[in-house]
């Protein structure tokens, strides 16, 4: 009943028949008896593989309590399990699938069958098992065939070529221990597994890599089975205590990283299977050639180490990492050709087509070995050619060459230089190709002469366009501050004729880099407008300070004459129309400026703002604000017929500064009143003339009086002589120039002050030495209090005439105006009626 229970636990099931063929339907059938599908990736597979007859089966069967087919010693030792069979190892946890493989070396398939499918079911094992146990006979340690060193090597060179290696457990099992202590075996058999892995060829991705990136080698021995039964039982069941939890860590299944989960388990072993029967290569050679193979590869492997360790090779690839190296493709050639040479003369004897496919192998792994050199050759050979184009294209063009004509010049020269090198380069052994560098080159050479062009073009328009703003700058700027009707007229004349002469300068300058006729047609037209951005930048600039410009030329129209001469205001000038004249001098600069006109359209803007502005209109609006009046057009933010992006100065922004101005300019208005008053009143000190006739005809009789008495009149004249010494002294004119009553307080002041002077000066005479020192101080005294009273006085009379000029200023233009000292005395109505 036990030994059936196990059978039915085990449920062994033959996954590959002797000729080859995937049991893909019993695969199935075991999956789903032994519930496999839902292990996820909890299980391990355990393989075993060795010599016929060796014991494999019985093993597993104690090992895993299957019940794999035994052979039957009393029969005669023939072959017992025929392909690949499976089982579940019963009563060990995590699930475990056991492969049992058939032996190798039988009889049964002959030398060529029989190696290639043993092969193939080895590597199979290889690809699918997490252990491999390989049975061995103890006394087997040490020779070439029986110990499977061979088809070890061939299985660990194919599997990496075929699979994503992982890292396998190889459980070495010694049967039928001797008296050799197992100390003495373990390492020689470790030693003979590591000089396998290191004579096997492998990839260049792993060329460096160790065993233990691939394989965990473990080894074990066991006794007889048949002579010391009992002993090989116990041994088995320690070894058994191995597998269990085997897939967690620590434990002896190998790299989980590549297990596919359980319910892929059935299509991914047939897949392997597959990719290994119709791989062609592993239909493995006989054992002469097997040797050959294995032979031939070590005589490779020892030249390739002795050329990668060769002084003249080492030598010639540090040079060439240095520089260029004259000669390289000689050199390397001779050395490549003595290792080459001696592989030849060792793997004479052996069998040829393996001698030349090892000497193909030996040939492609040393050019792998030198191709980076000769990459770093060609490198070297590109950045000397392209160092010297760029060399000699600067040279070129420094000495005024066309920039075209010398790029091809320079190229030519750079090419044919560079491929001479790239000949004495090349190696007789490879067919390498320097296209690939060669066209690099080409294209950097390219790239570095678009990159010239680029930047000599950019060089040669930011020429042109410093001399545009520098000839269209100022003149533009001092246009604008002459102000006239034809101003903007002159700046298209301007404008026209320095953008014609940079133009053309352009197109003499670029007439060598052959530009096509669009990207040349570009260029001239960003020119232009690069011209035209100038002006209006300009013409922005003088707009922001247009109350700067209206005041000067207000200024400059209201204080010169005809003939540009400072005007002196003698009281017959006419102030209003003088006024009116300046202020329409300052509209026509506002409509200067008020918009760009470079494209010869007429307008409307300075006789909308004569009418508006002059006509007293924006005062009207300003006393009408918020009211709204109809029909304004200044009442707008662009003008009648200007496009908006032509704008510099809006209708609205104008009125705010016709009210900036008028208010900043009022005050010149009133200076030149007052100055007009001023000298009036000067002028009109002494009596009219009737009263000076009246005064002769009625004073004839006092007259007459004083010509009969002289006495009389020396008093006269001493009185005359006095008299006019205090008007030299007091500087009478003077006081009266700022108004009769200004004149009359300051006269009184200085009057007593100013005789007592007088009387010490002819004291000091009469007795012979004059005293200055004494008037001066009483001069300085005088003049002190004359000063300390009199600026009240005047200062009140001024601010009174101050505040009558701006009222008839205000009464003159129509608008609203009040002084900021409403308390202050007016001048009187006439003053007001003749200005207005």
């Amino acid at each position: 009943m036990e030994e059936e229970e196990e059978e039915k636990n085990c449920c062994s099931t033959q996954l590959i028949d002797g000729n080859g063929e995937f049991n893909f339907v019993g695969l199935e059938k075991f999956m789903k008896a032994m519930k496999f599908s839902q292990c996820g990736l909890s299980y391990a597979v355990v393989a075993i593989m060795g010599p016929q007859s060796s014991g494999k089966s019985t093993l597993l069967n104690h090992l895993f309590f299957t019940n794999f087919r035994e052979m039957d010693a009393f029969k005669g030792r023939s072959q017992t399990t025929k392909g690949i069979w499976i089982g579940k190892a019963v009563g060990i946890e995590p699930f475990t699938v056991v492969m049992d493989l058939e032996g190798t070396d039988g009889r049964e398939r002959g030398e060529v069958d029989d190696t290639t499918f043993e092969k193939q079911s080895a590597l199979f094992a290889l690809a699918v098992a997490d252990v491999v146990i390989i049975n061995m006979w103890c006394h087997d340690i040490g020779r070439e065939q029986a110990s499977n060193k061979p088809l070890l090597k061939i299985v660990f060179q194919v599997m990496m070529r075929l699979f994503s290696p992982r890292k396998t457990t190889l459980l070495f099992v010694i049967r039928d221990k001797t008296k050799t202590p197992f100390e003495y075996l373990e390492p020689i058999l470790r030693e003979d597994i590591q000089k396998i892995w290191d004579t096997v060829s492998k990839p260049p991705a792993h060329m460096d890599t160790p065993l233990s990136e691939f394989f965990n080698v473990e080894v074990t021995a066991l006794s007889s089975f048949e002579e010391r039964e009992e002993q090989f039982k116990e041994q088995v069941a320690q070894l058994r205590q191995l597998f269990f939890n085997s897939i967690y860590p620590g434990g002896i299944a190998g790299d989980r990283r590549a297990v596919v989960p359980a319910s892929g388990f059935s299509f991914s072993t047939r897949q392997i299977w597959k990719v290994i029967k119709e791989n062609k290569d592993l239909d493995l050679p006989a054992h002469k050639v097997m040797v050959a193979t294995v032979r031939c590869e070590e005589i490779a492997n020892e030249k390739f180490s002795l050329l990668a360790s060769d002084e003249d090779w080492l030598a010639l690839e540090q040079a060439v990492h240095a520089g260029p190296v004259q000669g390289f493709g000689r050199k390397l050639s001779s050395i490549l050709d003595a290792y080459l040479s001696e592989y030849d003369m060792e793997a004479v004897y052996f069998e040829e087509g393996v001698r030349n496919a090892k000497r193909l192998l030996l040939k492609s792994k040393a050019l792998q070995l030198v191709h980076p050199a000769y990459i770093t050759l060609l490198g070297h050979l590109r950045s000397s050619a392209l160092t010297n184009f760029k060399i000699q294209l600067e040279q070129k063009l420094s000495r005024g060459e066309g920039f075209v004509a010398s790029v091809n010049s320079c190229m030519q020269s750079s090419m044919l230089e560079f491929d001479k090198h790239c000949s004495d380069a090349v190696i007789k052994h490879a067919d390498w190709d320097a296209s690939k560098i060669r066209e690099k080159l080409q294209r950097d050479m390219q790239a570095h002469a678009s990159s010239v062009r680029a930047e000599k073009l950019s060089q040669l328009i930011a020429k042109f366009e410093k001399q545009l703003s520098a000839r269209l700058g100022e003149p533009v700027e001092s246009l604008f501050d002459t102000g006239g009707k034809d101003t903007w007229a002159s700046i298209r004349r301007l404008l026209r004729r320095e953008t014609d002469a940079a133009v053309s300068g352009f197109s003499t300058a670029a007439a060598g880099f052959e530009l096509d006729q669009e990207g040349f047609g570009k260029m001239v037209q960003n020119l232009r407008d690069y011209a035209r951005s100038v002006v209006v930048k300009e013409a922005r600039e003088q707009a922001g300070k247009a109350v700067i410009h209206m005041k000067d030329k207000f200024t400059m129209v209201f204080n010169h004459d005809n003939d540009s001469l400072p005007r002196v205001w003698t009281g017959k000038e006419d102030i209003k129309a003088i006024t009116h004249e300046a202020r329409s001098a300052a509209v026509s600069i506002l409509s200067v400026l008020a918009a760009v006109r470079l494209d010869e359209k007429p307008d409307k803007i300075e006789n909308v703002l004569s009418s508006m502005l002059i006509d007293g209109s924006v005062a009207i609006s300003s006393r009408s604000r918020g009211a709204g009046i109809i029909g304004d057009p200044l009442a707008s933010s662009t003008w009648e017929g200007v496009p908006p992006q032509n704008t510099l100065i809006s209708p609205v922004q104008c009125k705010s500064i016709w009210r900036t101005f008028t208010a900043e300019t009022e005050y010149v208005v009133t200076q030149a009143i007052s100055a007009r008053e001023a000298y009036k009143r000067s002028n009109n000190w002494l009596p009219p003339a009737w009263a000076i006739m009246a005064m002769v005809v009625l004073g004839f009789n006092e007259f007459m009086f004083l010509l009969r008495n002289p006495l009389y009149m020396l008093a006269l004249f001493v009185i005359y002589l006095f008299g006019r010494a205090i008007w030299e002294q007091m500087d009478i004119p003077g006081e009266f120039r700022n108004g009769t009553l200004a004149g009359l307080i300051s006269v009184a002041s200085r009057f007593f002050p100013t005789v007592m002077i007088l009387l010490r000066q002819l004291a000091a005479k009469a007795q012979g030495h004059p005293d200055h020192e004494p008037a001066t101080h009483t001069q300085t005294l005088a003049s002190q209090s004359f000063r300390s009273q009199t600026p009240t006085r005047t200062s009140t009379s001024s601010s009174t005439m101050d505040s009558s000029v701006s009222s008839n200023d205000s009464s003159e233009t129509g608008g609203e105006y009040s002084s900021p000292q409403l308390t202050r005395r007016r001048v009187t109505n006439v003053e007001h009626e003749e200005f207005s």
